[in-house]
C-alpha cells in the first residue's frame, strides 16, 4: 500500500481541480497525515502481536530444549541403574529407549519453535524499521503542513492587499483630492472673511470710544472755564 499515493489522491479528478486552490492541498495533506497515523496504529498493533508470538516461540523453544535434556538425563540414569542392578537390563533398555524417543520428539519441537522464533524476530525487526520510517515521514509532513499553512496566511494577506490596491482608481483619487483642496480653500476664505468682519467691528468700536472721549474732554474744559470765571480767575493776566 503506497501511503504517498493516498496522500495526494493522484488519479482522482477532484485532485486536479483542488490543486488550483491553496486551501485544498492543506486538506489533502491533513487527510494524508491522518491516513499515515492510522497505518502507524495498525503497524504498532501488528508489532505487538508479532512480538508476542516471538516471545511465545522462544519460551516453547526453551521448554522443549529443557525437556529434551531432561529425557536424556533420565535415559542415563536408567542405564546407570541397570549397572547397579536396581533395575533389570531389559527394563532399563526399554525405558531408556522410550526416554530417547521423547528426547528426539522434543528436539524436533524445539527446532520448529526455534525456526518460528527466528522468523518472528525477523518480522519484528522489519516492522520496527517500517514504523521508524513511518514516524519520520509523519513528522516531516506535519512540519511541511505547518509551513504550508503559514504560506497560505501570507499569500492571503498579500492577495487581499493587492486586490484592494488594484481596486483603487487613480482618477477617483485625484478627483477626491481636488474636492478636498477646494473645500479647504473655501474654509480658509471663510475664516479670512470672519477675520475682516471682526477687524471692522473693532475699528468702529475704537472710533466711537475716541469720539466719546473727546466730547468728555471738551465738557470738562468748559466746566473748568466757568469755575474760573466764577472765582474771578483770569489766566490771561
Amino acid at each position: 500500500m503506497n501511503i504517498f499515493r493516498r496522500l495526494f489522491k493522484i488519479g482522482q479528478s477532484e485532485a486536479h481541480a483542488a490543486v488550483d486552490k491553496l486551501e485544498d492541498p492543506i486538506k489533502l495533506t491533513e487527510q494524508g497525515i491522518r491516513d499515515m497515523k492510522e497505518d502507524l496504529d495498525k503497524s504498532l498493533k501488528s508489532l505487538a502481536e508479532v512480538k508476542a508470538m516471538a516471545i511465545k516461540a522462544r519460551r516453547e523453544y526453551e521448554n522443549y530444549t529443557s525437556k529434551s535434556e531432561d529425557y536424556e538425563q533420565k535415559a542415563v540414569k536408567l542405564l546407570k541403574s541397570a549397572q547397579t542392578g536396581s533395575v533389570s537390563n531389559e527394563e532399563a533398555d526399554r525405558l531408556a529407549t522410550e526416554a530417547l524417543i521423547q528426547k528426539e520428539e522434543n528436539m524436533k519441537h524445539a527446532a520448529r519453535a526455534q525456526g518460528q522464533k527466528q522468523q518472528f524476530e525477523s518480522s519484528v525487526e522489519q516492522l520496527e524499521g517500517n514504523i521508524k520510517r513511518l514516524k519520520s515521514k509523519i513528522a516531516k509532513w506535519e512540519n511541511e503542513l505547518k509551513t504550508l499553512k503559514a504560506r497560505v496566511k501570507v499569500s492571503n494577506a498579500t492577495k487581499n492587499i493587492n486586490k484592494q490596491m488594484a481596486q483603487i482608481d487613480s482618477s477617483d483619487t485625484i478627483s477626491m483630492l481636488e474636492r478636498m483642496r477646494e473645500k479647504v480653500d473655501q474654509e480658509e476664505a471663510l475664516a479670512e472673511s470672519y477675520g475682516e468682519m471682526a477687524e471692522e467691528s473693532r475699528s468702529i468700536d475704537e472710533e466711537i470710544d475716541k469720539t466719546l472721549a473727546q466730547a468728555e474732554t471738551s465738557d470738562k474744559a468748559e466746566e473748568l472755564a466757568r469755575l474760573k470765571e466764577k472765582l474771578g480767575i483770569n489766566n490771561d493776566k
